[in-house]
């Protein structure tokens, strides 16, 4: 396993041709502990966790900018708050923007806080294009690489997501911090686009380097889905968990590809038991919107192979209540109506459907609520239509939006139309 790297100061960001404005070595560390924990899926206690680094970052330098990006950036890049509904993250953003005008910064980090400022009024695909500006200039800019990849996820757009890192790959020696999980980030663009056997490569790759790199056995998993290789998925997963399970904020996820393998083999008991003793755990745990969803989606698709979850969805309900009316992702709405369906919660379904309709209304440049009303809604309207039993509507609902059903983001895996 690779040794790590030691946290990077003012000189050694500017060596690396990544200068950040700020005097502060302490700030300037902070900021490297804090991508590296983003990086790695884990909340690392020997870096204090993330939420403990941006505090102490926060401290050490108020005006330092890339601070404040990354500080916000993670919180929108997370979709569980947005600055529409939430004051402090709309208090957070703005002041963002004017610590980043009263003081000389580089043109990169300009790019990054506008590029923070367009994601939060949620024109991801013009926040990407920044992102885009500074990887030309600057392709071992890793903030830049990793918040792009995850809104070119939330976007659907999966040739993108492997062609940004393409670009830049050339360019990650090995000698760089946090190189070998570059080839996991781009493996699974590659895997999204139907590489299979060189997605596999570099994952493999990047796992002989850092066996702990979650990212990269998700995208073997994905594969292994991907080519219906179940009994090859279960042995995976199986001999590589001790390496991946203290990944707290992907552990989750990796655990439901493990059921997903144990759903199609008809062992239904088995998957149950990994979503008590681990999904649900986690969503109670974090709240986190990927735990959300993998709970909801994993609910939902034993229900459809006529599996009985019993009270199960009352222990999401009071997760997914609280963000009925986000529309942060129409991928994330979907979800949510899955468990006020699931629960039997008619009013907080009708809350959802109707502040949804009235984002699609005013959509401004926001691209989700732009796409609400000729494909979120429909979604939507078809998983009520399939709870009341009305399978001919469901399918004159679904039919003609079946092939962009990918632009509310989400994995192959994920999509709706492959069961979630």
């Amino acid at each position: 396993m690779a040794a790590p790297a030691p946290l990077r100061d003012c000189q050694a960001w500017k060596d690396a041709g990544l200068p950040l404005s700020t005097t502060s070595n302490e700030a300037c560390k902070l900021f490297d502990a804090t991508l590296t924990q983003y990086v790695k899926w884990t909340n690392d206690k020997n870096l204090g966790g993330i939420e403990s680094c941006l505090s102490k970052l926060k401290a050490a330098d108020p005006t330092f900018a890339l601070g404040h990006a990354i500080s916000n950036g993670l919180v929108l890049i997370g979709t569980g708050s947005s600055v529409r509904l939430d004051r402090e993250l709309d208090l957070a953003v703005k002041t963002m923007v004017e610590v980043s005008q009263t003081q000389p910064l580089t043109q990169r980090e300009r790019l990054h806080v506008s590029a923070v400022e367009t994601f939060a009024k949620g024109n991801f695909s013009r926040a990407c294009e920044l992102w885009e500006q500074i990887l030309c200039d600057h392709p071992t800019d890793m903030l830049a690489l990793k918040f792009s990849h995850d809104a070119y996820f939330y976007l659907g757009y999966q040739e993108q997501m492997r062609d940004s890192v393409a670009r830049i790959y050339p360019f990650w020696t090995p000698s760089i911090p946090l190189s070998s999980y570059v080839k996991g980030i781009y493996s699974f663009g590659l895997m999204e686009t139907n590489f299979y056997d060189k997605a596999e490569k570099l994952a493999k790759e990047a796992l002989s380097i850092n066996p702990t790199d979650a990212w990269s056995v998700h995208t073997i998993a994905h594969i292994h889905e991907m080519k219906a290789e179940i009994k090859d998925g279960l042995e995976f997963m199986q001999h590589s968990e001790t390496h991946w399970k203290d990944c707290d904020m992907l552990a989750c996820h990796n655990y439901w590809h493990w059921a997903l393998y144990l759903i199609e083999k008809g062992e239904y008991e088995a998957a149950l038991t990994i979503y008590d003793n681990h999904v649900l755990p986690s969503l109670k745990d974090s709240g986190a919107m990927l735990d959300v969803v993998d709970s909801c989606s994993m609910l939902y698709r034993l229900q459809m192979e006529g599996v009985s979850v019993g009270e199960r969805w009352q222990n999401i309900l009071p997760v997914t209540q609280k963000h009925s009316r986000d529309h942060i992702l129409l991928f994330n709405d979907a979800h949510f109506l899955m468990a006020s369906l699931g629960a039997r919660d008619p009013q907080t379904t009708q809350e959802l459907l109707t502040t949804l309709q009235d984002a699609s209304e005013a959509p401004g440049e926001n691209h989700q609520h732009l796409l609400a009303r000729d494909v979120g809604l429909p979604l939507c309207q078809a998983l009520v239509e399939a709870e009341n039993g009305n399978p001919d509507r469901v399918l004159e609902l679904l039919l003609p939006i079946r092939y962009r059903i990918v632009q509310i983001g989400g994995s192959k895996a994920q999509e709706p139309s492959d069961g979630t």
